[in-house]
């Protein structure tokens, strides 16, 4: 669906600097979208942008044909949009059920969920869903890093949104960790989530995206299938840089 997530002529200054520049792509639903760059290319500034954390100096976000510029956080999460951060935050001495059911205090969780039962049944069956420890009594603390970034996802998922935004879920990750992360997003996927995914680990998310917005310095370089934007001079250029001779 063309009118699902639309970003238009995005931008935004700071001071000096363009961290987003005229920046423009879709993301149709039901598919996973990838954001690659370079460090300071602009991803997580992106995410700020759509989410309500910085206003845009120009431009347009629009969910569902209506815009997003000027709301606030916890507007945009009652719209239908949820986001991860880079740096995974999670309040360490609280079980991995408190964990979960600070985010059920939302406006759009409490119009689809009621009553103790209710809310206990919506938390257990997100923490199935991202994979977490049976045993939610445990402090986060106690969790490895895969699984906090799994908290994290599953936190997300709490006000069951329609667009999920997950800023470099890999990082610091095992390779087994990795694996499943990588499987709960591509499950999240078949149960009908739509997902915008910034991420580093380019080999892992050309496996899972349908399409790739690749910028730098705040601009998209190219927009393409996974299979050709590995092949494509721009990204190439911006992530192995070009040398006077005009070899990378």
């Amino acid at each position: 669906m063309a009118d699902f997530f639309n970003i238009s002529n995005l931008c935004k200054n700071f001071g000096g600097l363009a961290a987003v520049s005229d920046l423009s792509f879709t993301v149709p639903q039901g598919q996973i979208v990838g954001v690659i760059g370079p460090n300071g290319a602009g991803k997580t500034t992106l995410f700020n942008l759509i989410t309500g954390f910085i206003r845009p100096d120009g431009g347009q976000v629009l969910f569902r044909q209506e815009s997003l510029v000027g709301k606030k956080p916890n507007k945009i999460v009652n719209m239908g949009i949820s986001r991860t951060f880079q740096l995974v935050k999670p309040f360490l001495e609280m079980s991995l059920y408190d964990n979960l059911r600070v985010a059920c205090y939302s406006p759009r969780f409490s119009a689809r969920h009621s009553g103790r039962e209710s809310i206990q049944r919506r938390i257990l069956e997100t923490a199935r869903q991202v994979g977490l420890p049976e045993d939610l009594s445990i402090p986060a603390t106690n969790l490895s890093h895969g699984d906090l970034r799994l908290l994290d996802i599953g936190r997300s998922l709490i006000s069951e949104p329609e667009l999920l935004l997950l800023d470099e879920p890999l990082s610091g990750l095992s390779s087994i960790e990795t694996g499943k992360v990588l499987e709960v997003v591509l499950e999240l996927n078949r149960q009908g989530f739509t997902i915008l995914i910034i991420e580093h680990k380019l080999k892992e998310l050309m496996r899972i995206a349908n399409r790739i917005v690749a910028i730098d310095f705040g601009m998209k370089i190219a927009e393409d299938t996974p299979t050709e934007i590995v092949n494509n001079p721009e990204v190439i250029r911006a992530y192995l840089g070009k040398k006077k001779n005009g070899a990378a």
